[in-house]
């Protein structure tokens, strides 16, 4: 299934998988914001997958959040 949007430049995204292709992209515009969230989500339990800043073409800031950079 394809994504049904278009990524916002300057802005953090990760996914929740739902288990088989299922899977919800969350955004935030504050970079704080982004890993307290995905960080919540992780101690959840939740299967998610960081993928950092949209900067028109790809991803930047990929590096795998922690709670040292939150």
């Amino acid at each position: 299934m394809a994504k049904k949007f278009d990524y916002g430049q300057g802005i953090y995204y990760f996914n929740i998988r739902n288990g088989g292709h299922n899977s919800i992209t969350i955004k935030r515009k504050d970079k704080n914001d982004a890993v307290n969230r995905f960080l919540s989500y992780k101690s959840l339990g939740k299967d998610c997958e960081w993928l950092g800043r949209w900067e028109g073409k790809k991803f930047a800031d990929t590096g795998m959040p922690s709670a040292k950079t939150a």
